[in-house]
């Protein structure tokens, strides 16, 4: 397998800047043994709604998201990641990637999928099935559901905790130097934030492809086996949905692993869970923006990170220890 020490500070001063290229993380695709007990839960405990469905999976949406869908949940044999899909700014910067990574020697497949149309379907270098497209179907509500304020994409008020979108997912990957130059080459990612371990290597990359504080987040998997999924994020607008959200998970059973809390690197406040399939989720807000269009990358040392985040919260071993599949499982 491949080792993965990176030097630190792997900003964008040191070599060319990438070019824009990803206008956002788009969706994700998420495995699960139990297919209903993991629908039900996104759709009566998060909020999501159901918007179409396919031979093993179910496409659901946040009440904010403007493409049809932002989760994918695909019936499987075990949990983890089955893909994520990128929109592109545009055609051109779709051809321009694409070109890209069969110069470095990485194929891929051009498919298509609900909600949006051709995609490049290729493997990153952390392992991860990724498509990139530009072409999405936009959401049109029924008429039940049109709210006055044309800005506004739906009624509010839906059950459960009523996550407004995706907003990160967080990928346990071995070669993590490679992950990180291939998000920076050909997806024209910033890295924001880093880690490094007491043996010099970098541990975690937090990147983003525009004003968000962070998008694709790369940790080096303890497992050393890759194409691993640490957690998937939704967002809420306040810290008192949050806190919601927490009394939600009790009242319908959804185990909680780090209970509300402030994050040091974002400063986002989260609350981390797993739903019935396995999968690690968090309900977050409050991060900042990335309002610099070049930002220099924040490197940060075990030790700070062993003081605990935000207010002192230490999370539990289970934080680093487990990811989706279970390495064995």
């Amino acid at each position: 397998m491949a080792e993965s020490c990176i030097a630190p500070a792997v900003s964008q001063t040191d070599d060319v800047r990438p070019p824009a290229t990803v206008a956002h993380l788009g969706h994700v695709e998420l495995l699960t043994p139990d297919l209903e007990a993991s629908r039900r839960c996104f759709v009566d405990v998060l909020g999501m709604r159901e918007v179409a469905r396919t031979g093993d999976g179910v496409l659901l949406r946040g009440s904010g998201e403007y493409e049809l869908s932002g989760l994918t949940l695909t019936a499987a044999s075990r949990s983890g990641i089955g893909h994520l899909g990128l929109r592109t700014r545009g055609a051109a910067e779709l051809e321009r990637a694409v070109a890209g990574l069969r110069e470095d020697g990485i194929d891929g497949d051009w498919v298509t999928g609900p909600g949006h149309g051709p995609a490049f379907s290729f493997r990153a270098a952390g392992g991860h099935r990724t498509e990139l497209y530009w072409e999405t179907a936009r959401y049109v509500p029924a008429p039940a559901d049109r709210p006055p304020a044309r800005d506004r994409l739906e009624r509010r008020g839906g059950p459960g905790v009523d996550v407004r979108r995706l907003d990160h997912v967080n990928l346990l990957v071995d070669d993590l130097d490679g992950a990180v130059a291939m998000a920076r080459r050909h997806l024209g990612a910033n890295v924001l934030d880093e880690v490094v371990d007491d043996d010099g290597c970098v541990s975690a990359a937090w990147t983003t492809f525009g004003q968000r504080p962070l998008e694709l987040v790369f940790t080096r998997d303890p497992a050393r086996a890759g194409d691993r999924l640490h957690h998937v994020a939704f967002w809420v607008d306040t810290r008192e949905d949050v806190l919601r959200a927490a009394d939600i998970f009790v009242d319908h059973g959804v185990t909680i692993e780090v209970p509300p809390a402030q994050h040091t690197i974002g400063r986002s406040f989260f609350l981390y869970g797993f739903e019935p399939g396995g999968n690690r989720i968090e309900i977050a807000t409050g991060a900042d923006l990335m309002l610099d269009p070049d930002p220099p990358t924040r490197t940060w040392t075990a030790a700070e990170r062993r003081r605990g985040v935000g207010w002192g919260t230490r999370f539990p071993p289970s934080w680093t220890e487990y990811g989706t599949p279970e390495v064995g499982g």
